[in-house]
């Protein structure tokens, strides 16, 4: 209901025409359309970071933050694909952007795919009560659906003939599954009085180490697009690596995702171009991988800030840009889309687990019961009483040609980015987590019965089977695209 009120007032703006951008087909002929631009949305300094349990306020800016924007005509659709420098973007903010380009450009709101690359230096766009159903939009946020929504028309205004190919690589080497079945309690306390079976993130090279909890995908898919001349206009990547760090406090960042931008400009000879070259690397199914070797060698080297995001951007940036010259281009290809909305049910605390946090809230600051976060998955639990029953979320599908895109708003495992690939009808299948939404972690069935951070009421919010709810309708509205 949510989001049908939204598209209803949006229609109501939608023109006509699509003030006057270049037409996709033309006497018979079908041209494919592209364009596509960076819009600023660096935030202002003093507002809170968040990536860790406690935000603190920015207080300098190392690198700007980015929408980057693509839009691609085929004569009878046109889709939108916006990639966000910013840890993760409620479906309210989402939903606002969708509307001002639909009234903008006449894109239509199912048909443009907004998503964060969740890094980790970025300032909150969550509202007020800070929780992830809706809530008001905070100043901040309204900037940030304005500046993707100047980027998007903008990048309509750009719309000219285009050719586009696929390519992918792969980086085995800087991920890895950041979940360990662990042998000591003592390791996978959590903070709800329980043993869990897996830790996230454990001591590196510790003892009670015995095996990862799940796969990784080493792939890097990705879109090359360029003008008729061979211009390049953009190239849009998907890694499955959940950010690198390794930032300064108070730092704003784009993480890895900002320097594989560079990197693969300098690396493909587009600097300087009229339109300017836009890439982009979109965040794959992460929400269980990280860029960290929890059995590394002896004595492993030790990074300044800013270094191993530099070192991850450059190897993936020199894979791409390797794969890059074997692209074979298309000038035409069809594109089209589907958005679908589902509800699904929030989790509920126990009572045992209220009777639990009830008692941590008592102890004093710096004492805990079993876990140094109780009082803060605490906070997060109590808001529940004021929460809704259940959440309605945005899914998507896109179609470029053999290339199918899914877009799911939640931080992804890996395994389910994998059978999404598996059976996926398209040649080419990628998915891009925390798009049009942003309602924390998303383990499969199987994960939630391990346990560990990324299961954890206050991490996770939904019910337990939503993955596979999801995973089975994305493919079938790719099955309803492909035919």
């Amino acid at each position: 209901m949510y989001r049908v009120i939204l598209l209803a007032i949006g229609l109501l703006f939608v023109p006509m025409n699509s003030q006057g951008a270049v037409q996709g087909e033309s006497s018979g002929k079908k041209t494919l359309l592209a364009g596509a631009v960076t819009s600023n949305v660096t935030p202002q300094l003093g507002l809170p970071v968040i990536g860790g349990f406690k935000p603190f306020p920015a207080t300098h800016v190392h690198d700007e933050l980015f929408a980057r924007c693509i839009v691609l005509d085929d004569g009878s659709q046109r889709i939108a694909v916006v990639i966000v420098d910013i840890l993760g973007i409620p479906r309210e903010v989402t939903d606002l952007a969708r509307l001002q380009i639909e009234k903008a450009t006449g894109i239509k709101f199912g048909h443009v795919l907004i998503a964060a690359t969740h890094t980790h230096s970025a300032v909150t766009p969550r509202g007020p009560r800070g929780v992830f159903w809706p809530d008001e939009i905070s100043d901040h946020s309204k900037f940030v659906a304005r500046r993707i929504a100047d980027g998007v028309q903008r990048a309509v205004n750009q719309l000219e003939p285009a050719q586009i190919g696929w390519g992918r690589t792969t980086l085995p080497g800087q991920v890895f599954n950041r979940r360990w079945h662990c042998n000591d309690s003592g390791v996978t306390a959590n903070p709800f009085g329980g043993i869990d079976q897996v830790r996230m993130n454990p001591p590196r090279n510790h003892p009670s180490l015995d095996r990862p909890a799940g796969p990784t995908d080493p792939e890097i898919r990705f879109l090359s697009i360029q003008s008729t001349s061979g211009r390049p206009i953009a190239v849009l990547s998907n890694y499955s690596l959940h950010y690198v760090g390794g930032v300064s406090r108070g730092h704003i960042s784009a993480d890895y995702y900002g320097y594989f931008a560079r990197y693969l400009e300098q690396k493909i000879g587009a600097q300087q171009l009229e339109p300017a070259f836009v890439a982009t690397m979109s965040n794959g199914t992460s929400g269980d991988i990280n860029n960290i070797n929890f059995r590394p060698n002896p004595g492993g080297k030790r990074y300044a800030p800013y270094e191993k995001m530099q070192e991850v951007a450059e190897k993936a940036a020199s894979k791409v840009a390797e794969a890059y010259q074997d692209v074979k281009y298309k000038k035409w290809v069809p594109v089209g889309a589907r958005q679908n909305d589902m509800v699904l049910k929030l989790r509920q605390p126990s009572e045992e687990m209220l009777k639990h946090l009830r008692e941590v809230v008592k102890l004093p600051a710096d004492k805990f019961q079993s876990h140094k976060q109780e009082k803060v998955y605490a906070e997060r639990i109590f808001k529940l009483a004021d929460a809704p029953s259940e959440v309605e979320i945005s899914l998507q599908t896109l179609k470029i040609g053999e290339t199918g895109i899914a877009a799911i708003p939640f931080e992804t495992f890996a395994e389910t980015g994998l059978e999404i690939k598996r059976e996926s009808p398209f040649k080419n299948t990628f998915t891009i987590e925390l798009a049009n939404g942003w309602y924390g972690y998303l383990p499969t069935p199987r994960q939630h019965r391990l346990g560990g951070y990324e299961t954890w009421l206050g991490t996770n919010w939904v019910e337990v089977e939503a993955s596979d709810k999801i995973t089975a309708q994305l493919l079938r509205m790719f099955e309803s695209l492909a035919r």
